[in-house]
């Protein structure tokens, strides 16, 4: 596939056994975005951190969508596989273990995480996915036999994501054998200090050492 480059920057810890933060940010976002949110994280962390390829009115995003809330699903699969390649590449050129990727999406960010987990359920280690949507309809079975962790933060007051909908998305990942927090926040499509601290808490209790 002609997959193109994604720009990016990559921080590496000092630890070689080090996770790798996937870095992925909302609309009009770029790979500086979440870096300062992934400094919470600790120093034995790799970082990193990318930029979407697609852009709307100027904006970078993951992929395209059609309307508010409507997804380009076939560039969702394209994007999604972009960014596997990208990630399986990168893992190389950096020396990291491709296996102890954890994405970290906000909004746009948090969905292709999701078609990641979709499309490539055994990849990722794990998942924080922040103010998500269910990012492809039609895809109904890719079971995990990890039971890997999956942080969920939803605003209760989010004018953009039905809660119902959230809720539906959890319990399809669930029935694909991924271990499912979810929090609702009191707040809306925006990142809030209580979603950082509980995504923080939720990563210490399965990854730190």
């Amino acid at each position: 596939m002609d997959y193109l480059p994604l720009r990016h920057r990559f921080i590496a810890s000092s630890s070689p056994d080090a996770y790798t933060l996937l870095l992925l940010h909302g609309t009009g976002g770029n790979e500086n975005d979440l870096i300062p949110l992934s400094e919470l994280f600790g120093k034995n962390v790799n970082i990193l951190s990318v930029r979407g390829n697609v852009l709307e009115n100027g904006m970078p995003r993951f992929f395209r969508r059609i309307a508010l809330g409507v997804f380009d699903e076939k560039d969702v699969e394209f994007r999604t596989h972009e960014l596997v390649h990208f990630l399986r590449s990168t893992a190389i050129e950096q020396q990291f273990d491709v296996n102890k990727v954890i994405a970290v999406g906000f909004s746009n960010g948090a969905n292709i995480a999701g078609a990641s987990l979709m499309l490539y359920p055994e990849l990722l280690a794990g998942a924080i996915l922040m103010r998500p949507t269910q990012p492809l309809s039609q895809v109904q079975e890719f079971k995990t036999s990890k039971q890997t962790p999956v942080f969920i933060s939803s605003g209760s007051t989010d004018p953009t994501i039905r809660i119902a909908d959230t809720k539906k998305y959890e319990a399809l990942l669930s029935a694909n054998g991924f271990d499912i927090t979810h929090h609702t926040i009191p707040a809306g499509h925006h990142l809030t200090q209580k979603d950082v601290i509980l995504a923080v808490e939720w990563f210490n209790k399965h990854f730190s050492a």
